[in-house]
C-alpha cells in the first residue's frame, strides 16, 4: 500500500540516489545549410548597388552642385529620378530573369550598373550625368529584382527568413561604403572628387559579375525549363536534408505542372505552366489571399518610403548645415554616423525576427521611427522618387521641421496600417500563411483556430504515443 510519501512509490525506490537520472534533450536543431546560405550572400550582394548609389550622391552632389552649376530643382530631379529609373529596370527584370535565368539575370544587372557608373564618372554636364543616372537606375531596378527571388528559391525553409533580409543589410552596407567614398576623395579637387565618387562604383559591380559566375542556377528556374535533373542536384546541395530536397523538388514540378512520376533527366513543360498571363491574373481577377498579400506589400512599401528615409539619407549633409554644421567633412562624417546606427539596427532585427516574430519588431520599428520624426520637429521606387525629388522644396515650403512633421504622420499611419492588417508569420508554413492572408481584419480569428488545430493535432498525435 502506498504511504504517500513519493520516494515510496516510486518503483526505483533505494536505487534513485545512485542511477543516474538519463538526460531527455530537445531534439537538435539541424544545422543550416552553407552552401544555400553562401549563394544568397553572394546574390544579395547586388544590392550594393544601391545602397552604394544612395550613399554616395548624398556627399557627391555637394561637389556636383559646385562644379556644374546646377539649380535646387535639378538637384532634386536628379536625386530623386534614380527611383524611377530603378523602377523601368525591376519592370524588366523579371521577364528577362524567366528568360535567361536568375544568374545570369544578376550578371546582367552588375554589368550595366558598371557602365552607368562609367558614365557618371565621365560626365561633363548636366544631361551627361543624367544619362548614367538613367543607365545605372536599370542596373540598381534588376539587382533589386532578382536578388530576393534568387535567395527565395534557393534558400531552404529553415533559415529562408534570415536569407531574405540579406538585400536589405547590403542595401545598408553598400550605403556605408558610398559614405566612405564621399569622405576619401572630398579632399580632391572639386571637379574630380564627385567624378571618382561616382566612378569608384565600377568596382563593386565588377567584382559582383565574377562572384555570381560561381554560382548555381535558381532550382525553380531549372524545372521551369524542364531541367529536372540539373535541379536536383542545385536542391540536394541547398537544402538541409535529402528528404527536403525531394520534397522541394515535388513542390516546385508540381507548381510547373510535370506529373509526380516524370523523373526523366529533361523533360517539357506543359503549355500554361510557363507563368504567361500571371501579371493580368495578378491585377484583373487576385484572389483574397493575393489582394490581401498585395496590400500589406504595397502598403508596407509606400510607409516605408514616405517615413521620409531616403530624403533623410540622400540629403543628410544638408539637414547638417541646417543644424549648424558648416565643415564638408563634418557633415559627411555624421552622414556616415547614420549610415552606421542604420545597419546595425538591420542586423538586429535580422536576429529577432525568428525569435520573436515579425508583427512586434515592425510595429515598434515605425513606432520609435515616428517619435523620432517627432523629436526631429522638436528641436527644429515612385513614393520614394516622390519624396527625394520634393524634399528641398518642401523644407523651403514648410521648413525643415515641417517635412519632418510630415514625415512623422506618415509613420503614425504606418503603425495603424501595420497592427490591423498584418499577421504574425513566425512559425508558420505556407499553407498557414496563406490561410491568415485573405481575411483582412478577421485575421486574429483565423490565427486562434489555426493554433487551436495544431493543439488538437499534438494532442493526437501524443496519445497515439502513449
Amino acid at each position: 500500500m502506498a504511504d504517500g510519501k513519493p520516494e515510496n512509490n516510486n518503483a526505483f525506490s533505494g536505487h534513485s540516489s545512485h542511477l543516474p537520472i538519463p538526460a531527455f534533450d530537445p531534439p537538435a536543431k539541424p544545422k543550416r545549410n552553407k552552401f544555400a546560405m553562401a549563394c544568397s550572400f553572394l546574390a544579395s550582394m547586388t544590392s550594393i548597388l544601391l545602397g552604394y548609389d544612395i550613399g554616395v550622391m548624398s556627399g557627391a552632389i555637394i561637389y556636383i552642385q559646385k562644379d556644374l552649376h546646377i539649380t535646387d530643382v535639378q538637384k532634386e530631379v536628379i536625386m530623386g529620378i534614380f527611383s524611377l529609373y530603378s523602377l523601368i529596370g525591376s519592370a524588366v527584370a523579371g521577364p528577362t530573369s524567366d528568360w535567361i535565368g536568375r544568374r545570369l539575370t544578376i550578371v546582367l544587372a552588375g554589368v550595366i550598373f558598371f557602365f552607368g557608373a562609367l558614365l557618371m564618372g565621365l560626365a561633363t554636364n548636366y544631361s551627361f550625368l543624367m544619362v548614367g543616372r538613367f543607365v545605372a537606375g536599370i542596373g540598381v531596378g534588376y539587382a533589386l529584382m532578382i536578388a530576393p527571388v534568387y535567395t527565395a528559391e534557393v534558400a531552404p525553409a529553415s533559415c529562408r527568413g534570415l536569407l531574405l533580409s540579406f538585400p536589405e543589410l547590403f542595401i545598408n552596407i553598400g550605403a556605408v561604403v558610398g559614405f566612405t567614398a564621399d569622405l576619401a576623395f572630398s579632399h580632391l579637387p572639386t571637379n574630380l572628387g564627385w567624378r571618382f565618387m561616382l566612378g569608384v562604383g565600377m568596382i563593386p559591380s565588377l567584382i559582383l559579375t565574377l562572384v555570381t559566375l560561381v554560382m548555381p542556377e535558381s532550382p525553380r528556374w531549372l524545372v521551369m525549363q524542364g531541367r529536372l535533373a540539373e535541379a536536383k542536384h542545385v536542391l540536394e546541395r541547398t537544402s538541409d536534408s535529402l528528404e527536403e530536397a525531394k520534397s522541394r523538388l515535388s513542390d516546385i514540378k508540381q507548381a510547373a505542372g510535370i506529373p509526380e512520376h516524370c523523373n526523366d533527366d529533361v523533360v517539357s513543360i506543359p503549355k500554361g505552366h510557363h507563368g504567361k498571363g500571371v501579371w493580368r491574373e495578378l491585377f484583373l481577377h487576385p484572389t483574397p489571399v493575393v489582394l490581401h498579400i498585395m496590400l500589406c506589400a504595397f502598403g508596407m512599401h509606400f510607409f516605408q518610403m514616405t517615413s521620409g528615409i531616403e530624403p533623410i539619407i540622400l540629403y543628410s549633409p544638408e539637414i547638417f548645415e541646417k543644424a549648424g554644421i558648416k565643415n564638408d567633412t563634418h557633415k559627411l562624417l555624421g552622414t556616415m554616423a547614420i549610415g552606421f546606427v542604420k545597419t546595425l539596427s538591420i542586423l538586429v532585427a535580422m536576429f529577432l525576427s525568428d525569435k520573436i516574430g515579425r508583427r512586434p519588431l515592425l510595429l515598434t520599428s515605425v513606432a520609435g521611427c515616428c517619435v523620432c520624426l517627432m523629436g526631429l520637429v522638436a528641436v527644429n521606387r515612385v513614393t520614394s522618387a516622390v519624396c527625394t525629388m520634393t524634399f528641398i522644396s518642401l523644407y523651403k515650403a514648410i521648413t525643415i521641421g515641417g517635412a519632418f512633421f510630415l514625415y512623422a504622420g506618415f509613420a503614425a499611419l504606418a503603425w495603424v496600417f501595420y497592427y490591423t492588417l498584418f499577421p504574425e508569420t513566425r512559425g508558420k508554413t505556407l499553407e498557414e500563411i496563406e490561410a491568415l492572408f485573405g481575411t483582412f481584419f478577421k485575421w486574429r480569428s483565423t490565427m486562434r483556430a489555426l493554433n487551436e488545430k495544431k493543439g488538437d493535432v499534438s494532442g493526437q498525435v501524443q496519445t497515439g504515443n502513449d
